[in-house]
């Protein structure tokens, strides 16, 4: 009797499963898995500089608290607070700059348990055309999810150009491929208004460069 309840109770959990993923279009359900698979490991974050106010988006590297972001959003700031997707926030340090050509960073907090952690993917690889989603915490607005493609790749500059909006709040977050890894870090817009607004230009570090920062990071 107890097996049989428990198959008829599994049935039910996959045809709930199978219905629900019916309203959905195959593209839109690519989007939804990337989205529920990375939203946990992306905080937003907010640094007191020297010169005022900044907001900007970060990525968990590792299950104990290391966040990669932007070096622009906090660098020269001791006073930085990191929310994470449930909303608890907490004090971030910065464990290194990379600098403002490459404009990358470490913070670490303190979380308890361990943390949510994005999956890398390979820069190397990445393909004018290919479809790219873009997670952000755009004036304040965590967890944003836009989507684009790869409109160019700046080899000269070394940067990955999208269409995905991208606007202030957006630097340190993630670009990601259909897979749900991140192939590059939210850095920039360009636009006739001075970088106030998106109109579909915007660029990325590529991830392998922040791969090989991390790495140089746990060398020390």
């Amino acid at each position: 009797m107890l097996k049989r309840l428990l198959f008829i109770l599994t049935a039910l959990i996959i045809g709930i499963s199978q219905t629900q993923a019916a309203n959905y279009e195959p593209d839109e359900m690519i989007n939804i898995s990337v989205y529920e698979k990375i939203n946990p490991a992306i905080v937003a974050i907010e640094a007191n500089l020297p010169d005022g106010f900044s907001a900007g988006t970060g990525c968990i590297v590792r299950e104990d608290g290391l966040i990669l972001t932007g070096s622009h959003v906090v660098e020269d700031s001791n006073d930085i607070d990191i929310t994470t997707y449930n909303g608890h926030t907490y004090k971030g340090k910065i464990v290194s700059i990379m600098g403002k050509n490459n404009d990358l960073a470490l913070l670490k907090i303190e979380a308890k348990g361990k943390l949510k952690t994005i999956e890398f993917g390979d820069s190397e690889k990445v393909k004018v055309g290919q479809k790219v989603l873009a997670i952000g915490n755009p004036f304040g607005f965590s967890g944003t999810l836009t989507q684009g493609i790869v409109s160019r790749i700046d080899y000269a500059k070394n940067k990955i150009q999208t269409d995905a909006a991208i606007n202030p709040g957006c630097s340190g977050g993630p670009i990601v491929n259909s897979s749900g890894e991140v192939i590059g870090i939210s850095q920039s817009i360009f636009n006739p208004d001075n970088n106030i607004s998106n109109i579909g230009i915007g660029f990325a570090i590529p991830i392998n460069d922040a791969k090989k920062f991390i790495a140089a990071v746990d060398k020390k």
